[in-house]
């Protein structure tokens, strides 16, 4: 994406949230001081943003031969973790920063079978190599060709699994999937989502690192946050603030990955006939007890990780699995002890 949509992108983002920090403002002393307070002051304050963010806009499009040749990794970083937040609202608002789905080859010269690489929330392709590891580089060592997913991890799960699941039929199989986090759950949605295509029957492995298969305990506390700020009328209007979590986010509370599944858990299977491999992590040293009252690597509990659920018609029955003790969530993408395991499983 072009330096210069980028910033005329967060030039409409920050107006945008500056007229929404008004109406919040404007809401709260309606609550609290319950004296009317003149419309005239407000509105003002709207007009006189989007006058000004009209100028930014024009300006930014006069400099973009310049801004061009401004690229950086830090600037993507930035752009994937707003998409993580906002990224329904850049979509629906045709904001510049919205990413756009495609595939992107990670090791130059790569060929034989694709490996899709798939981030999780407020990532991007390029974070698969970091920290010294290279994941893509190790994994193409074995005869594959890594494909980094970028996506809009803002938007709904099953949305993005809709358009995966179209834009895989262009790839020739076998095809492994390989997914952190969220991007695990985006894999299963597309393969839920497949219909009739070509692809599922190429399919060959589909691999979930630190996925919340079972849904994620920190985004059900922003809900209850969201509910506990509703109560009382003075905080009442920083509700709509905690509401403003993203699709994709609001998704992960029960690892929703259906049109149909919004704010309930989806009960899909995994693939039959695919060879299924999950792996958790947990940050304590050596875990004791059952798996389902283990901490998980910060984010994901172990038993989410690995599909363990207390029904048995909810659990996922992956081929193989592995637990990796004192690791946290994103180490999940740069760990050596990993990266051997699965290089075992898909060595062959």
């Amino acid at each position: 994406m072009p330096s210069a949509s980028k910033l005329r992108g967060a030039s409409r983002l920050a107006i945008d949230a500056t007229t929404g920090i008004t109406d919040l403002v404007e809401a709260m002393h309606a609550q609290i001081g319950r004296v009317p307070l003149s419309g005239l002051v407000y509105g003002s304050v709207r007009g006189v943003t989007r006058l000004v963010g009209g100028g930014l806009d024009l300006s930014l499009a006069a400099l973009a031969p310049l801004l061009d040749r401004a690229e950086s990794t830090r600037s993507d970083a930035l752009v994937a973790a707003l998409n993580g937040l906002l990224g329904d609202y850049l979509e629906a608002s045709a904001n510049p920063l919205a990413t756009a789905m495609g595939l992107h080859p990670l090791v130059a010269g790569a060929s034989g079978p694709p490996l899709v690489l798939l981030h999780g929330l407020c990532m991007n392709e390029a974070q698969w190599r970091r920290d010294g590891a290279d994941f893509p580089g190790a994994l193409a060592a074995l005869g594959y060709r890594p494909l980094g997913l970028r996506y809009n991890s803002g938007r709904a799960i099953w949305r993005n699994g809709a358009e995966l699941a179209a834009l895989l039929e262009e790839l020739p199989g076998p095809i492994t999937l390989l997914g952190h986090s969220m991007g695990g759950l985006v894999a299963r949605s597309a393969i839920a989502q497949a219909g009739r295509g070509r692809w599922p029957r190429r399919l060959a492995r589909l691999v979930t690192l630190g996925t919340p298969h079972l849904g994620a305990p920190l985004e059900r506390g922003g809900q209850q946050l969201q509910q506990l700020l509703a109560v009382s009328p003075y905080s009442r209007p920083l509700a709509a603030l905690a509401a403003r979590r993203s699709a994709g986010i609001r998704d992960l509370r029960h690892a929703s990955l259906l049109e149909a599944d919004a704010d309930r858990a989806s009960r899909i299977p995994l693939p039959a006939g695919v060879a299924c491999y999950a792996v958790a992590a947990t940050t304590a040293g050596k875990p004791t007890g059952s798996p389902a009252r283990w901490l998980g690597d910060g984010l994901v509990p172990v038993a989410s990780a690995l599909g363990q659920h207390r029904e048995a018609a909810r659990r996922l029955a992956f081929t193989d699995t592995a637990l990796f003790t004192g690791l946290g969530h994103l180490a999940l993408q740069t760990d050596a002890a990993v990266l051997q395991r699965l290089q075992g499983w898909l060595r062959s």
